[in-house]
């Protein structure tokens, strides 16, 4: 379970990357056509589909690596229990939000399976599709985050270890 999970990650930072560049490619190519009096408005539309899944794909990596940015100032001078205790919390919160995203977010998809974009045959599905998949996949990060937490509460590991630093 652990190989499908990891080799999930990595599909997702390379479709992350490859969606990211596709959108610099086509707002650079729609910038130059723009320039030779010729409109290509389905370029614009492409990219913000590529802004979309990359945007939210992007969210989930970060979450998963930590490169979230945190406040911790009410927090920073409390416990260590204490400070994992709310930490729990806040993570049973963000888990509990991800669940509705996915749920609502799907059926709100379902609905947007029959529009389409102006310029393109293509459902804007697919760009409600891209909250659920990156919602879908921070929830399995936020459990991944819990379990962790979880252990280190029940192993009394010092904080500095949590994080991997030595004591």
């Amino acid at each position: 379970m652990r190989k499908i999970y990891l080799w999930f990650c990595r599909v997702e930072e390379i479709v992350c990357g490859v969606g990211f560049g596709f959108l610099i490619f086509f707002i650079f190519i729609s910038a130059i056509l723009r320039l030779f009096k010729l409109s290509m408005s389905w370029y614009l539309d492409l990219a913000m589909l590529c802004l979309a899944w990359t945007a939210f794909l992007g969210a989930d990596v970060a979450w998963r690596e930590g490169q979230i940015i945190g406040i911790d100032l009410v927090t920073r001078k409390l416990p260590v229990k204490v400070q994992r205790i709310i930490e729990l919390i806040v993570l049973l919160i963000i888990a509990a939000t991800l669940v509705v995203i996915v749920i609502f977010g799907s059926r709100l998809a379902w609905t947007d399976r029959v529009s389409r974009y102006q310029s393109m045959p293509i459902p804007l599905a697919l760009v409600t599709l891209s909250l659920v998949v990156a919602s879908f996949s921070m929830f399995f990060s936020t459990i991944q985050k819990i379990r962790k937490l979880v252990l280190q509460m029940a192993g009394n590991v010092g904080a500095d270890a949590a994080k991997g630093e030595p004591q």
